[in-house]
């Protein structure tokens, strides 16, 4: 897509997460990498339900931002990520519900805030670790993130997402519409799990939905 296009996907991404009780308020953030290394955000207080294009702040590979404008404060953890994950060109951040809830209740693991029950999970989302809370916008945030990118890379499981302890989650993916639909699956997981008591699926399961689909768990 060009950066026209773009602008205009990420507004309709914003304004259809927000009318779904994705996004509440002035909460949450989506950027797109640019071929040139630039990054297109969502200015910083800025409701996602209504987006105009030229809203959208353009930051420069340098992370510089035009005079007067106001990037996302979390412009550099979005950086961070993609310098960490070459594949990922679009990263949403919201603080879908049921996933902060789950923070404050109690994730499964550290390392997998929830389990592995639903085979959809398994194939569209992954492995999604906690990352201990640090206050909106600190920069260290993107030192846990890309550690946790890293450790995914070398353990042959590749992360599609991470979750800010109390804050919520941050997707990726090769566009704002994947991108969309991991945070979909993420957040809908969460709901499962906290209203249920659910097994995770077995081994072989797993096993299965990696030869047949070739899920990165």
């Amino acid at each position: 897509m060009n950066e026209n296009a773009l602008r205009e996907e990420i507004c309709f991404v914003g304004r259809s997460l927000f009318e779904r009780g994705y996004v509440h308020a002035t909460a949450g953030n989506i950027s797109v990498l640019l071929d040139d290394g630039s990054v297109l955000i969502t200015p910083t207080d800025a409701c996602l339900g209504r987006l105009a294009p030229s809203d959208l702040v353009r930051v420069d590979s340098k992370g510089n931002a035009p005079a007067g404008t106001r990037p996302s404060k979390t412009i550099i953890l979005h950086r961070r990520i993609y310098a960490a994950e070459p594949a990922a060109r679009c990263v949403i951040h919201t603080h879908s519900t049921h996933l902060v809830a789950l923070t404050l209740k109690g994730v499964w693991r550290e390392s997998d805030i929830v389990p592995p029950i639903t085979p959809y999970f398994v194939m569209k989302v992954g492995h999604v670790p906690l990352i201990p809370y640090r206050r909106p916008g600190d920069a260290q945030v993107g030192d846990l993130v890309s550690e946790a990118i890293a450790a995914g890379q070398r353990a042959g499981t590749p992360l599609r997402a991470v979750m800010l302890d109390r804050l919520g989650p941050n997707v990726w993916h090769e566009s704002p519409a994947a991108a969309m639909a991991v945070l979909e699956e993420l957040e809908e997981t969460a709901r499962l799990w906290t209203m249920t008591s659910a097994r995770p699926l077995t081994d072989e399961q797993i096993n299965e939905l990696r030869d047949a689909f070739g899920a990165r768990w």
